[in-house]
C-alpha cells in the first residue's frame, strides 16, 4: 500500500497556523512536545526550545542504526504586518502552493510535516527514530550551536531541509551574522519639507541562494537615492527601514526626510533618474523595483548628520553580492556578503551583515573587515553567529544509498552539490563525531519572499524516496563498532 503525503499536507496546515519568526518558537516547540504526547513518544526539550522525538524501530528492525530526520522550527516572515500574530493563508495554483501577500514557510514547514508524518504512521518501516527540530536556524542557528553533546544518539542524518529538488545537498557554505550599531543624537525639528522615499518591487529573495541572481537590493537603492540628494541639498533623515530578513535580500524600504529648502521638483528628478539606472540595470533580472516619493506627515526628531555619514561611507566601502566565484564547483559561489536589513532606532542605525564562504579563513577574513569598516566609522558590531562550512565525502556508501533510492523510485539519479546556503549541518558534525547528513527536500522556489512556493509533485516525490530510503537504512546491518559515542 503505497503511504501518501495527505497528512503531511494536514500538518503543514496546521504549523502555519503557528506564527514561527525566529526567535519566537515557543508555540511550535509546544506543538511538537504535545504532538509527541499523543503518539505516547519520549521527547526532550533544551533550553533554546529544540525538540527531539524518538519512536522505537518498526518490530523486526530494532537492530537497525538510528536515524535521525533533521529540521528547523523557525521561519523568515516576509510581508506580515505581525509576524508573531499572522497566520500563513496559504493557496494550490498551476501545481503550486503558494501564500497569499507572505512567504509560505515552506522552508522548512514541509520537511518539518515530513518528519512528523513519519513519526505517526504505522506504514512506514524503520529503524530506532529521532526527529529533530531546531530553532532560530534562520537568523543564526542558536539553537543548533548549543545542542548538548547527548541530545542525539543517531549519527545517520537525513536533512529535510533542501529545496532543490533534483539533487542531493553534500555540502554548505559557512556564514558570519554581525549586527553593527552606528550611535545616533536627536533633533527636535519644525516647519514643512518632509517626504516618504520608499523603495518597492524588489525580488528579493534568499541571500545564498538568490545572491547570484542579479537582483537589485534595495540597500543599494536606498544609497544611490541620498547620496544623489545629499550631494546638491541639505536634508536631514528622520527614519530609515530597509530590508525584511538578516538572510534576505532586501526587496524594500522606506526612508523619511526632510528638506528644509523644500524642493519637490528636484526631489522628483532624482527619483526619476533613479529609476531610469535601475530599468538600464536591473530591467531583466527585477523589472519591478523603483523608488516612488511622497509628502508626509511632519516627524518630531532628525538624526545628526554625523551618524548618516559614517552610515553612507559603511554602506559604499562594504562589498554586497558576490564576492568570489568557486574555481573548484562549476556556476557556484564561493563567498558572498549581503547587507539584510537596516534600522534607525532611537539611538542607533542598525545594520545587519551576511557573510558566506566554503572557506572558513576567507569568510572570517571578510567578516573582520566590514567589522573594522563599521569600527573606523564609530559604530560598534557583534558577531551574532559564526557557522562552519560543512562538506560530505559524496563517495561514501550512505550518500551513495541516497542516490541509489532516488534512481530506483523516480527514475533518475540526483546531482550531488555543495550550496552556497547555510545548513545547520556544520554544527552537528562539530557535536556528533562520526555523524553523516544528507540533505534532500522538494523544489521551494523564492524562498525568504513574499513568492516562495513549492511544487506539489515533487514534495510526492521527496515522500516516497523518504520513506524507500528509512525501509533500505533499516534493512541495513548496524555497524556497532564505527560508532561514535559522546565523550562524557
Amino acid at each position: 500500500m503505497k503511504t501518501t503525503t495527505e497528512r503531511v499536507f494536514q500538518i503543514f496546515k496546521e504549523l502555519n497556523q503557528i506564527p514561527r519568526p525566529s526567535h519566537h518558537e515557543e508555540r511550535v516547540a509546544d506543538y511538537l512536545c504535545r504532538f509527541a504526547e499523543r503518539l505516547n513518544l519520549p521527547y526532550k526539550r533544551d533550553k533554546e526550545n529544540c525538540v527531539v522525538i524518538s519512536k522505537p524501530a518498526t518490530q523486526g528492525y530494532e537492530g537497525a542504526e538510528p536515524v535521525v530526520l533533521l529540521n528547523h522550527m523557525d521561519m523568515v516572515c516576509v510581508g506580515m504586518s505581525d509576524p508573531l500574530h499572522t497566520p500563513i493563508n496559504a493557496y494550490i495554483e498551476n501545481g503550486w502552493m503558494k501564500a497569499r501577500g507572505t512567504s509560505l514557510g515552506a522552508d522548512n514547514g514541509i520537511g518539518l510535516s515530513m518528519a512528523l508524518a513519519v513519526l505517526e504512521s504505522s506504514e512506514i518501516v524503520h529503524g530506532p527514530l529521532e526527529v529533530i527540530t531546531t530553532t532560530n536556524e534562520e537568523d543564526g542557528m542558536s539553537g543548533a550551536s548549543q545542542l548538548s553533546r547527548d541530545f542525539l544518539k543517531g549519527r545517520k542524518v537525513i536533512n529535510l531541509d533542501s529545496e532543490d529538488y533534483d539533487t542531493i545537498t553534500t555540502g554548505a557554505a559557512g556564514a558570519c551574522l554581525q549586527f553593527h550599531r552606528i550611535p545616533v543624537e536627536r533633533k527636535n525639528v519644525n516647519g514643512p519639507g518632509w517626504y516618504a522615499i520608499n523603495i518597492n518591487g524588489g525580488l528579493g529573495g534568499h541571500s545564498g541562494v538568490d545572491i547570484n541572481k542579479g537582483r537589485c537590493s534595495a540597500v543599494k537603492v536606498a544609497w544611490k537615492i541620498l547620496d544623489a540628494i545629499r550631494t546638491k541639498h541639505d536634508i536631514e533623515e528622520s527614519s530609515i527601514n530597509i530590508g525584511e530578513a538578516n538572510a534576505s535580500i532586501a526587496s524594500s524600504g522606506e526612508i523619511i526626510i526632510h528638506m528644509p529648502s523644500d524642493d519637490q521638483d528636484f526631489l522628483m528628478e532624482q527619483v526619476n533618474k533613479i529609476n531610469e539606472q535601475l530599468h538600464r540595470q536591473y530591467g531583466n533580472t527585477d523589472p519591478a523595483i523603483r523608488c516612488t516619493i511622497k509628502e508626509c506627515p511632519p516627524q518630531k526628531t532628525v538624526i545628526n548628520p554625523e551618524a548618516i555619514n559614517a552610515m553612507m561611507t559603511c554602506l559604499e566601502q562594504i562589498p554586497q553580492g558576490v564576492i568570489k566565484m568557486s574555481e573548484s564547483m562549476e556556476d557556484t559561489v564561493e563567498t558572498s556578503n549581503n547587507i539584510g536589513r537596516i534600522q534607525t532606532e532611537e539611538d542607533c542605525i542598525f545594520i545587519s551583515t551576511h557573510t558566506r564562504s566554503f572557506i572558513d579563513a576567507d569568510m572570517k577574513e571578510l567578516s573582520r573587515k566590514i567589522a573594522d569598516v563599521f569600527t573606523e566609522n564609530g559604530a560598534k558590531s557583534e558577531m551574532v553567529m559564526s557557522a562552519p562550512a560543512w562538506q560530505e565525502d559524496q563517495q561514501s556508501a550512505f550518500l551513495q544509498l541516497t542516490s541509489d533510492t532516488f534512481q530506483d523510485v523516480l527514475g533518475w539519479r540526483p546531482r550531488m552539490v555543495a550550496m552556497h546556503f547555510v545548513l545547520e549541518a556544520g554544527f552537528f558534525v562539530e557535536h556528533y563525531p562520526g555523524i553523516q547528513i544528507a540533505s534532500i527536500g522538494p523544489r521551494i522556489v523564492e524562498p525568504h519572499s513574499t513568492s516562495e512556493r513549492v511544487e506539489l509533485s515533487t514534495i510526492e516525490d521527496i515522500w516516497q524516496v523518504l520513506i524507500e530510503l528509512l525501509k533500505r537504512l533499516a534493512a541495513q546491518p548496524h555497524d556497532v563498532e564505527n560508532i561514535v559515542l559522546p565523550s562524557n
